[in-house]
């Protein structure tokens, strides 16, 4: 099973597993097709959104566990 960190960049975790994208989309997140957003840090993105790192990374590491791709 995958694990990811608040320094996992976007564009590696939709390669992790692309069905994560609804789970982002869902808190905000509009901006993932966008290149730049891409090479941003799971963590900077959270930030930009206001959004506690921690507790998104642990959101999205419960839904890898639960969705394996």
């Amino acid at each position: 099973m995958a694990q990811i960190s608040k320094t996992t960049m976007i564009g590696e975790l939709l390669q992790i597993n692309q069905n994560i994208a609804p789970v982002l989309l869902n808190i905000g997140m509009h901006c993932l097709g966008c290149p730049s957003s891409q090479m941003e840090t799971i963590e900077q993105a959270a930030q930009v959104h206001g959004i506690d790192p921690d507790a998104l990374v642990n959101e999205i590491n419960e839904f890898l566990e639960k969705n394996p791709a």
